[in-house]
């Protein structure tokens, strides 16, 4: 049985006054017309030998065209998502311009068995929610995020 495929994350968080997250719309077609469960943190997958952390900061700023924050990182853990996929993620304090957000591109056949090979935003759009809005958006397997996120930044303000 084959090992299942690693992606690493960020969160990057804000409190504005209310706790709020950035998430990325995923790009391509697929994607282009749903907005409930096709949002996402900023993550990618990483190979064997690789460190997962810096996976995620090299990630972050691949589709979000920004640096990481860097330092002030807090674990979250991993998490499975439907496909199979484990993510490992960290959260962060910081801000950026949603609207500003520059992603890298992707190459997809398009319509399938087309034979045209077209280029594709891996996000398409980032957008800051507060926990409770983005539960909806994010993709199923990244909502636990949300509320280690939340459990994490309550123990540390104890």
């Amino acid at each position: 049985m084959a090992a299942p495929r690693t992606s690493a994350g960020i969160v990057l968080y804000r409190r504005t006054p209310r706790l709020q997250v950035l998430l990325g719309h995923m790009g391509g077609p697929y994607w282009a017309r749903k907005d409930d469960g096709a949002w996402s943190i900023p993550k990618g997958e990483y190979g064997d030998g690789e460190d997962a952390f810096t996976a995620a900061r090299r990630e972050f700023a691949e589709e979000l065209g920004s640096p990481a924050p860097d330092d002030g990182y807090l674990e979250l853990g991993e998490v499975r998502q439907a496909n199979g996929k484990l993510v490992t993620a960290w959260a962060v304090e910081g801000d950026l311009d949603a609207d500003a957000i520059v992603s890298n591109a992707f190459d997809l056949e398009w319509p399938p068995r087309s034979g045209r090979m077209l280029q594709f935003p891996e996000v398409d759009r980032a957008a800051w929610f507060d926990l409770e809005a983005a539960r909806p958006k994010l993709v199923k397997g990244q909502v636990e995020l949300l509320d280690r996120l939340a459990a994490t930044l309550r123990n540390t303000n104890d």
